[in-house]
């Protein structure tokens, strides 16, 4: 089953699974394709996007390959000697923020459903939204906001692969039909639906406004 972003049905919902960025963490995908410019590289041609990404990328969001590895491949394909820092700037560049707003209500959320995190990401944007999120509130997030995070890097599977799901339902023993999926990514959905995890794809409205509604 699938809800609308302007149709959503909290009935029987007992447990509310997010997507991270794009839906808690505010990103722009352009970034990263600015931030190779900027580097010199501009003979990657459609390296990456929100709809499209490397199997390279796909490999490293799924921890089976190293950010070393990852990096020592954005060498070999951009033809140039970038070091480690500016590899990691321009990964990172699609990384934005975490509204104030958009924390306190999933600390609100928490006291009223059982909340979980399922995020596509890989070890370089990680190392740097957590060093960064708990230099901004002075806590971890994904300890106080949700019941548990998972990260496709260390869960090595991304969405909309079931499997990412199964692994949360079982782990958690949460109810499918009692549990709802928000992304923004209107295919990431497929995979809970797969397993009977209501979903809900966020287009053109942030998680306050949806709640508020």
């Amino acid at each position: 089953m699938y809800y609308s972003k302007m149709a959503i049905n909290l009935d029987n919902i007992k447990n509310i699974i997010f997507d991270f960025g794009g839906v808690i963490h505010d990103i722009r995908y352009e970034n990263v394709a600015e931030a190779f410019v900027r580097h010199g590289v501009t003979n990657l041609g459609k390296f990456y996007s929100k709809d499209f990404q490397t199997k390279e990328m796909d490999l490293f969001e799924k921890g089976q390959i190293s950010s070393s590895e990852y990096r020592d491949y954005i060498r070999r394909t951009a033809g140039m000697a970038l070091n480690d820092n500016e590899i990691d700037d321009i990964v990172n560049a699609i990384l934005i923020d975490v509204p104030e707003e958009r924390v306190r209500l999933l600390l609100e959320l928490r006291k009223h459903y059982r909340t979980f995190l399922f995020s596509n990401t890989n070890q370089i944007n990680y190392d740097c939204f957590t060093a960064r999120l708990k230099e901004k509130y002075g806590f971890d997030i994904f300890e106080k906001c949700f019941d548990a995070a998972y990260f496709s890097h260390t869960l090595h599977c991304r969405k909309p692969d079931p499997e990412g799901f199964k692994h949360i339902i079982e782990e958690q023993h949460i109810v499918p039909a009692e549990t709802l999926f928000i992304d923004d990514i209107a295919q990431n959905l497929e995979g809970a639906r797969r397993v009977g995890i209501k979903g809900l794809h966020l287009d053109g409205i942030t998680i306050n406004e949806l709640f508020e509604k």
